[in-house]
């Protein structure tokens, strides 16, 4: 947080970012420490970043920077550079250390605005500007809220007014008032009147809720005089308040009691400030005559009402009949939304962060590494290492994860887990060809470097870590060796982890058959195991299971069976795509995290909808028509409303209500959006659910409920991330032969070159938004991203 002192932005809006400077990576403009001061402007947008000369850990950082300042320039926001060795005049400029470790991401938006994280803070603002400046101080649940965004806007609007202090601490907002502390709440500090600096300022709570005419009404009623005299017609007076929908409450004196009906005024006037305004009517100086027993008459904003003449023998009773008959529709309103409201954020996955950001990780089961530690470390243990950017919310969430990983992990694996702070450390980041985060490495003695590329969760991750604990594929000696690793024996203890097991079985003379599988087992390192055999008795093992050479012996654990797939006339692609569709099961229970999966088959979904665990029956009876290939038109599945509750808004939304369970439900997502349901009044069997089906084929059902196409569209062209990034992924691949994973040994050099990573797929985290990628082009059609469906499910 800047110091209070520096206030040159006041009349402005300003961006100061700390950083150091690599010369090659920026174009902007570069000024002294006085130019840039001198060159300020009220009402002047200005991104300044401050530079020790010739380091070049944030060059990847600066690159990007420099990239935005033609784009900035568009919206009014100037960008330049303070090289702080040529004359180090600015309080931003410090030690190299310093900025790198605290400033490199610290932005100051508004410098009307202060941040604050303690009451200790709040205390010393308010005991500074005493005597000077009233304090506008909020309370917001996150950054990024609509409450968040109102108060900015206000802050830009009257920040050479007042002093806004923000905060999203509620223990700062507990030690104010009593008042409820669930929504975001606005203060107004009545400091500047305040000349005995042992006196607190007078506080005001806006009642209302934060949106930006709120604020701005609100403010203005703190503008406007506490208390004002008038002469005139109660029905002909008009203020501030009554501008702005504000009622008007006069208080009637006389006077001879001058003195004291001012004092009830002014004590009416505090009562009530923010919601009416306040006049004192002196009954001697009226032509209108008023009823003798009146001392308080109320006019509202809202036309067609009649002006009230009450008599009222207390304060509170004039605040509480105000207060009691005031228009509350707005905040009823407000109350109705909040539960809803809190869940609102521009990005889910900041969200999350933010709701976890108390939550104490165990960050000592990692190892930090610094640009001093990473080489010495990778290079002297087998490594797992996360790149992440502590600033961006999508590394922090999957922190937690990677965190929980290590916890499984503790007193089990010979794996180091590390971890690199690109804030901290870019120079290692952009030298590890790091270009996007949080991304996972695992670096092994005398092995390339590989990518994780899987889910960016705690079980994918794990199961990543595990599976690479063996080569891929596995060398088989023997046949004996083969029949233990079809059966699950000789990697018992990786069955949970991966639930079939890959053998390709090839002559010794099949020398290109063996490069292409070994080149897919790589591949799928940390995916699924694989194995090759290739010794001159695979023949037993081709009669045995009766294929010919080459082939692909797919054991899978659970059902105890064993498949054979010939290869024939395959490469290396096609070698992938099958292992792949062969590792899906074949009646799977459907989960938030395993749908796109299977959605990517383009196929209607058969879906068994069942509250809890599945019908055996109903069970057997599809997996029976499955393994028959009766059902290969549809991806057969099941879904437990109990483990996957959103699937009883799935219903809900194609019957209306909850139909009875269970029930089988066809939706087809891919042409058409049509759902259909399967007959109420008939049993799940194999001749009625093949009836069923033949009839959908031919056109003779009718669906419950279809889908409406429409497509997930950005709202603007400029807001169409994905097309930009399957772009960019596209001109990168053109530059680059196709191959499997291919890192530059980082035995051999410090430099990695690029990885492919051709699709960007977004999910939940826990049910966010997360990242996937493939490694070359021709898995493109493989890992197809879910966003060019039309439909919902």
């Amino acid at each position: 947080m800047m110091p209070s002192s520096f206030s040159v932005f006041r009349a402005g809006i300003s961006f100061v970012m700390m950083c150091i400077f690599y010369t090659s990576a920026v174009d902007s403009p570069e000024l002294s420490p006085q130019t840039f001061f001198s060159t300020l402007q009220p009402g002047k947008a200005t991104l300044v970043y401050f530079c020790q000369a010739e380091s070049p850990r944030t060059s990847m950082f600066l690159e990007e920077l420099n990239e935005a300042a033609k784009p900035l320039q568009d919206y009014g926001i100037s960008v330049a550079k303070v090289n702080c060795v040529t004359e180090e005049t600015s309080r931003y400029c410090g030690s190299e250390k310093d900025l790198i470790k605290a400033y490199l991401f610290s932005a100051l938006l508004f410098n009307e605005v202060k941040y604050i994280t303690t009451l200790g803070d709040l205390q010393n603002i308010e005991n500074a500007l005493k005597g000077k400046r009233n304090i506008a101080f909020s309370y917001v649940r996150a950054i990024g809220t609509p409450e968040h965004r109102a108060v900015m806007e206000a802050a830009f609007v009257y920040g050479t007014t007042y002093q806004f202090v923000l905060t999203t601490e509620i223990a700062v907002l507990e030690s104010i008032g009593p008042e409820d502390i669930e929504y975001p709440h606005l203060y107004f500090f009545y400091c500047k009147q305040v000349l005995d600096l042992t006196q607190p300022c007078r506080r005001i709570l806006m009642k209302q809720s934060l949106t930006t005419l709120n604020i701005h009404r609100f403010i203005k009623t703190m503008e406007a005089p506490l208390l004002t005299e008038v002469a005139g017609d109660p029905t002909q007076v008009s203020t501030v308040h009554l501008q702005l929908g504000l009622p008007l409450v006069f208080i009637v004196g006389q006077q001879a009691t001058y003195e004291a009906d001012r004092t009830t005024a002014e004590w009416v006037a505090w009562r009530l400030l923010g919601k009416a305004g306040v006049l004192l009517l002196l009954r001697d100086s009226l032509e209108v005559d008023i009823p003798h027993d009146t001392n308080v008459i109320i006019r509202r904003a809202e036309e067609d009402t009649q002006v009230e003449f009450l008599a009222l023998s207390h304060i509170d009773l004039i605040v509480f009949h105000l207060e009691s008959t005031m228009n509350v529709e707005e905040m009823v309103k407000y109350e109705d939304m909040a539960e809803l409201n809190i869940e609102i954020q521009d990005d889910e996955v900041e969200e999350t962060v933010y709701r976890d950001r108390k939550r104490q990780l165990p960050l000592e089961l990692t190892l930090e590494l610094t640009e001093e530690t990473f080489h010495a470390t990778v290079t002297a243990s087998d490594s797992i290492v996360l790149f992440y950017a502590g600033w961006q919310a999508v590394s922090m969430a999957f922190l937690q994860s990677y965190i929980d990983v290590a916890i499984k992990l503790k007193g089990t694996s010979t794996m180091l887990l590390a971890r690199v702070n690109c804030a901290d450390w870019s120079h290692v980041c952009t030298e590890q060809n790091v270009t996007e985060f949080p991304v996972v490495k695992m670096y092994k003695e005398g092995q390339n470097p590989v990518s994780y590329t899987g889910m960016l969760g705690t079980e994918d991750l794990l199961k990543f870590i595990q599976l690479n604990r063996i080569s891929c594929p596995v060398n088989i000696t023997s046949v004996q060796e083969a029949e233990e690793y079809l059966n699950g024996e000789l990697y018992k203890d990786l069955i949970s982890y991966s639930s079939m097991s890959v053998l390709g079985l090839f002559s010794p003379t099949m020398t290109r058959a063996k490069e292409e599988f070994t080149e897919a087992g790589s591949y799928l390192k940390g995916y699924v195991t694989t194995g090759i055999y290739s010794e001159e008795d695979v023949l037993r093992l081709s009669s045995k299971y009766t294929v010919t050479l080459p082939a692909l012996l797919l054991a899978r654990h659970k059902e105890g069976k064993i498949e054979s797939i010939p290869l024939v006339n395959v490469h290396v692609h096609d070698i992938v795509q099958i292992i792949t569709n062969a590792s899906l099961e074949t009646f799977p229970e459907i989960t938030v995290e395993n749908l796109p999966t299977y959605l990517r088959l383009q196929k209607p979904l058969l879906i068994l909808f069942s509250d809890g665990g599945i019908d055996l029956q109903h069970e057997k009876t599809i997996l029976r028509l499955a393994k028959k290939k009766y059902l290969d038109s549809v991806t057969p599945c099941w879904l437990n409303l109990k483990k996957t509750p959103v699937g009883r808004g799935v219903l809900q939304a194609y019957f209306g209500t909850l139909p009875p369970l269970p029930l089988l439900v066809v939706v087809n997502l891919h042409s058409g959006g049509h759902v259909f349901a399967f007959p109420s009044d008939q049993a799940v069997t194999k001749q009625n659910l093949l009836l069923w089906l033949k009839k959908l084929e031919a056109g003779l059902e009718s669906p419950i409920k279809v889908l409406p196409a429409q497509e997930w569209k950005p709202p603007l062209p400029a807001y169409d991330f994905l097309s930009m990034m399957d772009a960019a992924a596209s001109e990168h691949l053109a530059r680059k032969v196709p191959e499997c994973i291919k890192e530059t040994d980082m035995h051999e050099s410090d430099k990695e070159q690029p990885d492919d990573k051709s699709a960007i797929t977004e999910e939940s985290i826990g049910t966010s938004k997360m990242k996937h990628s493939s490694r070359s082009s021709w898995l493109e059609e493989i890992k197809k991203p879910l966003r060019h469906d039309n439909q919902e499910l």
